[in-house]
């Protein structure tokens, strides 16, 4: 895709066809996880840097971060990349038709989110369904049009769940870990990271390889790929009044909230020694931990941003207003490893503008006909 994207001279000798997965799956059966549902479908969303071809106008950035996905009727939704929450109401000037071979855009991770159904579908449709898992879904295509697959997730007991599509059913994994905190796909393997840090290679159900040793001090293990590295970020929480989050009386009194308070960064060693090497600079790399994928992008080339930095949600930290030109993320902060700060996104304005509003090149480059579909 990125290659594609240069020129059309490039791209005509391409082509468009690649190993891929699909926007949407075959519904998956309950079988080997749980009684209480008819089954599962997963659902693939896609988070993109789309970066202007020119070099943008002062007070606008040059790179938009976008999460993006295809609804069960073929509609393409944007929402906050490290969030569910979408984009809505978008601006009124917003094009209906975006031609993405105008820009330079970049895939940064695919997140994949498992649901369940408590009724059995109508027309193939999901129609109302929640997410069973908080915990992300690492998946792993085994041919070219995507049919075949395997997926692992976090049950809510704690241990991994593993779904072969030629199989049909889901198995847990019965390795005697800790309760494990998350779990990725890093250079086609499975890895997991329980709550202690000890981290593992999962080659089939009854495979599962130390690769780490434990890393204890923070509450929250979080696994990304970054530059070729497998890292492992360790969150470190408090819990704290509403009255420090700026809520305002909106939850009942006494109620406390979790509130993050700093973070470690650790790379996996490539000698073989098991274990985890602390980072103490990302030089230009920015790091960004959201709810179901976690994934790194790089400051260079970007305007009014430096690397070196962590953007996580962290619950109520400013007001987002009903307004338009208010960002609609307000619940993101920035961790600044160079000094241990922490600063809301809506204090950060050249790094807030990475998601919204959108840039003024995004409004002026599409097709305004209300007439069409937004693609």
């Amino acid at each position: 895709m990125r290659f594609r994207s240069v020129c059309s001279s490039w791209r005509s000798v391409v082509n468009p066809k690649r190993h891929r997965s699909p926007g949407r799956f075959p519904f998956l059966p309950n079988h080997g996880i749980s009684d209480t549902t008819w089954g599962f479908y997963l659902t693939k969303r896609s988070v993109f840097l789309v970066e202007s071809p020119m070099e943008p106008s002062i007070g606008d950035t040059d790179g938009w971060l976008i999460k993006v996905e295809e609804d069960t009727r073929g509609m393409i939704k944007i929402s906050n990349p490290l969030s569910k929450s979408y984009f809505k109401p978008l601006p009124k000037d917003f094009p209906k038709v975006l031609n993405l071979l105008n820009f330079s855009v970049n895939e940064l991770c695919q997140e994949y989110v498992l649901h369940y159904l408590n009724f059995w579908p109508v027309s193939n449709r999901p129609g109302d369904a929640g997410d069973l898992y908080r915990e992300k879904v690492a998946y792993k295509c085994l041919n070219y049009d995507g049919s075949e697959f395997i997926l692992v997730t976090i049950h809510v007991s704690g241990r991994l769940a593993m779904f072969k599509s030629g199989d049909g059913r889901w198995s847990t994994v019965p390795h005697t870990a800790l309760p494990y905190d998350d779990v990725t796909l890093f250079k086609g393997d499975f890895y997991a990271v329980d709550n202690s840090g000890a981290t593992f290679l999962v080659e089939s159900q009854d495979k599962v390889t130390l690769v780490a040793e434990a890393v204890f001090g923070g509450d929250k293990k979080i696994l990304l790929e970054s530059n070729g590295e497998l890292l492992l970020v360790d969150m470190y929480l408090t819990v704290d009044s509403e009255e420090n989050f700026g809520l305002d009386g909106e939850l009942p009194e006494g109620i406390l909230q979790e509130k993050t308070v700093g973070f470690k960064v650790f790379k996996l060693r490539r000698d073989g020694i098991k274990k985890w090497t602390v980072v103490r600079d990302l030089g230009n790399t920015m790091l960004f931990l959201g709810e179901n994928c976690s994934f790194s992008a790089l400051a260079s080339g970007l305007y009014g941003v430096k690397g070196n930095c962590i953007f996580f949600t962290d619950g109520f930290l400013c007001s987002s207003g009903d307004e338009e030109d208010v960002f609609k993320g307000s619940d993101i902060a920035i961790f600044f490893l160079e000094d241990g700060s922490i600063l809301p996104l809506c204090d950060c304005p050249g790094y807030s503008n990475l998601f919204w509003p959108p840039p003024h090149w995004i409004i002026s480059s599409g097709v305004h006909d209300d007439h069409l579909a937004a693609v």
